[in-house]
């Protein structure tokens, strides 16, 4: 990192849709989770569960997808009488952000990212005033350890990535739940060497393992 530059704060964030773009179908919820924070020293992994968002939305539209309703185990009645106003929730995270990011730039984590950038910029953006990410900042994790690992983004998947990188939490279909999981996988993946010789042998790091 060049000496001067603006360090970076990464916001480990998940979504739970009820369909697969945003518009005709709606973000249901939506969980952050600060990951750590990098500057010319390097990264330092934060506690995921210490600073944390967590808001559930009212739908926007009548249409959703009944199987991707079920997968984020939301009430989607409910959450029309109880759900967030978006315009509320997006003004509240975008607060969020800036709080936490301390002068750092704001950086999304996603796995993989675009899904859920797709829906929370287009939130942000419709709703919000604008993106606490830019129009850019986002990190998808499964591109991170292709890179590191040195094989082709199409074979990564969490049967593939070593278990000693993985988070000992249950990924839950909870936003914030698995925003605070995906933190940890981050956290590990930047603390990782990577593989030295197309090697597969898991390296002897300090990981984020609760």
């Amino acid at each position: 990192m060049t000496r001067g530059a603006k360090p970076s704060l990464y916001i480990s964030v998940d979504i739970e849709a009820d369909g697969p773009i945003p518009g005709p179908y709606s973000m249901l919820s939506f969980g952050a989770a600060v990951a750590g924070r990098q500057d010319a020293d390097g990264y330092a992994a934060a506690d995921p569960a210490a600073l944390t968002f967590y808001r559930e939305l009212r739908p926007i539209s009548e249409t959703f997808d009944p199987e991707a309703l079920a997968v984020s185990g939301l009430d989607r009645d409910r959450l029309l009488a109880e759900g967030k106003d978006p315009a509320s929730a997006l003004t509240d995270f975008a607060a969020w952000v800036d709080e936490v990011r301390e002068g750092a730039q704001a950086v999304m984590v996603g796995y993989p990212a675009v899904y859920d950038w797709t829906f929370l910029y287009w939130y942000a953006v419709r709703w919000g005033g604008g993106s606490p990410f830019g129009h850019s900042r986002c990190m998808d994790v499964k591109t991170l350890f292709a890179a590191k690992a040195g094989v082709p983004l199409g074979s990564v998947g969490k049967h593939s990535i070593p278990r000693n990188l993985l988070s000992k939490r249950r990924h839950t279909h909870h936003a914030l739940d698995d925003a605070i999981e995906q933190a940890d996988l981050f956290s590990n993946i930047m603390a990782w060497p990577g593989e030295r010789g197309g090697g597969q042998q898991e390296k002897s790091i300090t990981l984020n393992e609760a």
